[in-house]
């Protein structure tokens, strides 16, 4: 299965209206960390899979990045992306990432940002991706945290007056297919273990980098449930290079 959920106007819809959408990296609360562990773009060529809004992918070409091509499943992410984060260096193009093709050594730098969570066969893609990348190449993704996906709902348990009691983790080595609650609708995600998303890499030949459980920056704690996001991990950043 392939989740094209953005597609659906409604969805969409409250998308937009998240922090992440409006204020772009600056509204998302692993940017910090997550922007420490990108590589140079000085003269790259840059594949962002589920590049979404584009955010990404201008950051790269603002970094000098010869070429960025962004790729997403859903139309209405890739019409925003062409409409507020276009560059002359930057392409976008409609697909899902487990259908796309490229020679070998085609780039310096796939990213994806929380992506890969709905994609069913990650060890396929990473793969791929190796291939894509040409030696010493870098491969850095944000994704939903293993113990965020574990149980599937996604949501915190609550008492009788609605207090936040605790965050459920169950069936954690249960690999597969969940359905979450995000933004108010049902979504197909895919939930696999730490153990998969390292060793899926370490087994294509990648060599680990960083590996960064990140939380709100001090900055965004006085925003509406970031405060709570302390309580336990809901994404987990790696890097990876080529050998």
């Amino acid at each position: 299965m392939k989740e094209n959920k953005y597609d659906d106007e409604v969805f969409f819809q409250k998308y937009s209206q998240m922090l992440r959408s409006q204020k772009g990296l600056q509204g998302a609360g692993e940017w910090s960390e997550l922007q420490k562990i990108l590589p140079a773009f000085q003269g790259k060529s840059v594949l962002d899979l589920g590049c979404g809004y584009g955010w990404h992918c201008r950051y790269a070409a603002e970094h000098n990045a010869a070429r960025v091509l962004g790729t997403d499943i859903s139309e209405k992410m890739l019409s925003t992306a062409r409409r507020i984060n276009a560059a002359p260096q930057i392409e976008y193009r409609r697909a899902a990432m487990e259908d796309l093709q490229f020679a070998a050594g085609t780039f310096d730098v796939v990213l994806s940002s929380l992506a890969f969570h709905y994609v069913k066969d990650f060890a396929p893609l990473v793969a791929n991706i190796f291939d894509w990348l040409r030696p010493d190449g870098s491969f850095v993704f944000s994704v939903e945290h293993p113990v965020f996906t574990a149980y599937g709902t996604q949501d915190w348990y609550y008492d009788q007056d609605g207090k936040i009691l605790h965050f459920p983790v169950d069936n954690y080595y249960y690999e597969g297919q969940r359905e979450a609650i995000f933004l108010g609708e049902k979504v197909i995600k895919y939930h696999r273990t730490l153990t998969s998303y390292l060793n899926t890499l370490l087994c294509s030949g990648f060599v680990l980098q960083h590996v960064i459980e990140p939380h709100p920056p001090a900055e965004m704690l006085h925003i509406t449930g970031m405060k709570d996001e302390m309580r336990r991990p809901m994404m987990l950043l790696v890097s990876a290079r080529k050998k």
